[in-house]
């Protein structure tokens, strides 16, 4: 039971009219019709979120583990050459100083990492992302089926 609007009471709001379903006057141009309203799905999309968090955290930790094997090494070459000169000049073999060694081995710790990535990436995270797209699609396909029904 709605209450008369009065004015000068702070308890009462003005009534709401609904604007008209016709135009008012003939020179008036139509109202745009109302977008279509989407409805909600009966069951929830095979892909869910919690699959996409997964994955992005499962790359997160792949690319920081393989930037800071690369980073952490080149980083800890820069140390040594900077505080520990006497060791980086040092010879491990008869004219090899260690400070060239190390700079050497730069290079196969960088192919580790990009090893160590290419194989976490095919082990633990094509599976998850091919699991995804599969869901994507058979989630696809059904609402395409849907539409075709007419439902």
């Amino acid at each position: 039971m709605s209450t008369p609007y009065d004015p000068y009471s702070p308890h009462s709001s003005p009534p709401r009219h609904s604007p008209p379903q016709y135009a008012t006057y003939p020179w008036q141009p139509s109202a745009p019709p109302e977008p279509p309203r989407h409805r909600v799905p009966d069951h929830p999309p095979l892909g869910h979120h919690s699959d996409l968090r997964v994955l992005r955290s499962a790359y997160r930790w792949q690319r920081r583990t393989a930037t800071l094997t690369a980073l952490g090494y080149f980083t800890l070459f820069l140390l040594l050459s900077a505080c520990a000169p006497g060791f980086m000049t040092s010879t491990v073999t008869d004219g090899l100083p260690a400070g060239l060694l190390l700079a050497l081995l730069q290079l196969p710790v960088t192919w580790l990492a990009i090893g160590l990535y290419e194989y976490t990436a095919r082990r633990y995270l094509d599976p998850i992302a091919d699991r995804i797209r599969k869901e994507a699609a058979v989630d696809a396909k059904r609402e395409a089926g849907k539409r075709g029904t007419g439902r």
